[in-house]
């Protein structure tokens, strides 16, 4: 090649080149301490955005200042020091989603912790999305049906709904939502169990108990444990809610329990404190009643038009000697559709689950409910509510009319009926059956101590000779099934001992 050509080809690669410049935005570390780092010169830095730290540790930016970004560390800290380089994602935090997540233990970034097989095939979801809105909801009325007795009778769960449960600690709330678990087998509900500040010994019981019943196979478990950070316990509940969008979004019925979110609130007072915002009521943020309220609202139940899929959201939330207007549980009650109140008095009385009928209560109430729960229900709701009066002063007066001692006597066979081990879940037709029968004075020659192994010998009964009925039952309720249930109890009535009738 000659000077002249060699010139020319020169000429024509200056002529073609188009350079393009790649601008990557940086910052430095000034502080680190407690999970919080102090970031300089982030200055286009959205909230929300992940950031990167040496080691491939992520950041959360949670706090925008002048001249300074507040973040959130979502990973081992240690080899985080004053100085070090902090790069722009340009990514708002986004986990993986997919289905092997099924039957897995996660962390809340949904990385598995479980020491099982990688999840091969995922899809990336921002963890803050807007909730779905009014136009792509319909109203909640099919039942989620829980397998105890007094929540499906007197307060009645349906798909899509938020139901608070709360109550003091050690009053058997994380047993009332394993039990709603384990009764989704076979019910089309894949259920996700987000455990936010948990002893992992707590947990392996729970896992203990998910797998001895096969529910493991419908089952996420979301785990920020107690060792955790509070970051993690922060984002846990929303990494858990954002897999069941992902599940919702094929039109499936998903159940969100978040145990427990009085955990959580502390865990976001710690961040905030430590980010120095103001606190207010309680050293809490004034930001969170929308902490919890963003969160619950993406439960919902959409219309057809939108996939039909459904979350149904039990948030617990633990009290201080039963004292409901505190300030946190005073903001749950007032973002969910209705509340199961779980009393010590009760728990240590025997009564279990210790269900404060009285002020438990379900805004959805009997649009949840199949056709036969909803009359045998009504009858039970107002025998339990006439016993609650009677018992007040009868203890005052020993010379009480018939009525009112029959009353009395039902009221507290009612009571003894609505009695339920742990872990063992009742399928809806047996629970029909047992309503009917104190309602309609079946139970009412038998002894209080008697009443739980009557019970359990009809539904025995029931179970082995009276298969089609209990079908039908599930499906429909009408003369002609009622007058089939009413003859089947009194056969198991003639067949026992003594003839206990």
């Amino acid at each position: 090649m000659n000077t002249e050509s060699f010139i020319n080809h020169i000429k024509k690669n200056i002529a073609d080149f188009t350079g393009s410049i790649e601008i990557n935005e940086i910052g430095n570390v000034i502080s680190v301490a407690d999970g919080i780092a102090r970031v300089a010169g982030l200055t286009q830095c959205q909230s929300s955005e992940m950031l990167l730290f040496p080691g491939n540790v992520y950041g959360l930016a949670l706090n925008l200042e002048e001249d300074m970004v507040g973040v959130i560390l979502l990973g081992d800290t240690t080899n985080i020091k004053e100085g070090d380089i902090v790069r722009r994602t340009g990514n708002v935090l986004s986990v993986p989603v997919s289905d092997e997540l099924i039957g897995r233990i996660v962390d809340p970034l949904l990385q598995p912790i479980d020491g099982g097989e990688n999840i091969k095939k995922t899809t990336l979801m921002p963890v803050e999305r807007v909730a779905p809105g009014v136009m792509s909801r319909q109203s909640v009325s099919q039942p989620l049906q829980t397998g105890i007795k007094v929540v499906d009778a007197l307060i009645p769960i349906g798909r899509g709904q938020r139901e608070l449960i709360i109550g003091d600690r050690q009053t058997g709330k994380t047993a009332l939502a394993i039990d709603t678990i384990l009764n989704q087998k076979d019910q089309n509900v894949i259920c996700i169990y987000v455990a936010i500040g948990q002893k992992k010994s707590k947990i392996a019981r729970v896992v203990g108990e998910l797998e001895k019943a096969g529910a493991m196979k419908y089952t996420t478990i979301v785990l920020a444990s107690s060792s955790d950070t509070a970051a993690l316990s922060y984002l846990a509940p929303y990494s858990g809610v954002t897999l069941a969008e992902y599940f919702m979004a094929q039109g499936k019925d998903v159940l969100v329990v978040y145990d427990d979110l009085s955990k959580h609130a502390v865990a976001y007072r710690e961040i905030s404190l430590l980010l120095k915002r103001p606190p207010g009521r309680e050293a809490y943020p004034g930001d969170i009643f929308y902490l919890h309220s963003r969160l619950l609202e993406r439960a919902c139940r959409l219309n057809i038009e939108h996939g039909g899929g459904s979350i149904t959201a039990l948030p617990i939330i633990e009290t201080q000697g039963g004292d409901v207007s505190a300030y946190i549980p005073t903001n749950v009650i007032s973002i969910t559709d209705g509340q199961i109140f779980l009393e010590t008095n009760l728990f240590y009385k025997g009564v279990r689950p210790a269900v404060n009928v009285g002020l438990s209560v379900s805004r959805v109430g009997g649009a949840a409910q199949i056709k036969a729960m909803k009359k045998v229900a009504g009858p039970m709701k107002l025998s339990l509510a006439q016993y609650r009066e009677l018992e007040s002063f009868a203890q005052f007066d020993s010379d009480l009319d018939p009525e009112t001692k029959k009353s009395l006597e039902r009221g507290k066979r009612s009571v003894e009926l609505l009695k339920q081990d742990q872990y063992v879940p009742i399928v809806t037709p047996l629970q029909i059956s047992s309503l009917y029968s104190v309602n309609n004075g079946y139970l009412d020659s038998i002894e209080v101590t008697e009443v739980r192994s009557w019970e359990k010998g009809l539904h025995e009964f029931l179970v082995k000779t009276e298969k089609q009925l209990l079908e039908k039952i599930s499906s429909d309720w009408n003369n002609e099934i009622e007058s089939s249930l009413k003859k089947a109890i009194e056969v198991y009535q003639n067949s026992l001992p003594n003839n206990q009738s």
